[in-house]
């Protein structure tokens, strides 16, 4: 029979993972799976053995992640990030849809980003899914589906005309085609 502290060991990897997905930073991630890790010690008496330990852990860091997102409530607006974030060499296709997909993630609501991540990179069956956010089956299918409809949906280009963000995509991504072009004939012109 293993210990508590043998299945805290064993479920780290996922919970870095988890972390990383809600945190999108390394060192945040790490914070935060420590956190996670110092609350389950602390409440180990409140587990109830046989039940879904991996469940019950990733719940903990959910929580916690969402404890810690109240106290900071740090947001940044869109056009306060750097262009050069948005910008990339167009002959890097394989860059550019890895810059995108991770825009598109990052645009999803929380609750359906997380349940994609832990269905689709965890391997997390949809009951667990469930009881790890404290929702419904049905709950956790759904997000699931509509990230990856929303997901293919803004892969595919269809976003609205209106919407900020594409809109502001699509300016830097012409301004950087249209540098490149005139860079492409100053050098062709200094050739001749």
């Amino acid at each position: 029979m293993t210990t508590f502290h043998d299945q805290v060991i064993a479920i780290l990897p996922k919970l870095r993972v988890q972390a990383l997905s809600l945190t999108r930073n390394r060192a945040m991630a790490e914070d935060l799976v420590q956190d996670a890790v110092c609350n389950a010690l602390a409440a180990q008496n409140s587990f109830i053995p046989g039940t879904n330990f991996s469940a019950w852990m990733h719940r903990i860091l959910r929580n916690r992640f969402i404890s810690d997102l109240r106290k900071r409530r740090d947001t940044t607006d869109i056009d306060d990030v750097p262009a050069s974030t948005f910008a990339t060499n167009p002959a890097h296709e394989d860059t550019l849809a890895l810059k995108d997909l991770s825009l598109a993630l990052s645009r999803l609501p929380s609750e359906q980003r997380e349940a994609l991540v832990m269905v689709v990179i965890h391997g997390m069956s949809y009951e667990t899914l469930a009881e790890a956010t404290g929702c419904a089956v049905g709950t956790a299918k759904s997000r699931v589906f509509r990230a990856r409809r929303q997901l293919e949906a803004w892969m595919m280009g269809e976003l609205p005309a209106n919407d900020k963000l594409s809109v502001k995509v699509a300016a830097l991504r012409a301004a950087l085609e249209q540098k490149q072009r005139v860079g492409a004939r100053g050098t062709d012109l200094s050739h001749n």
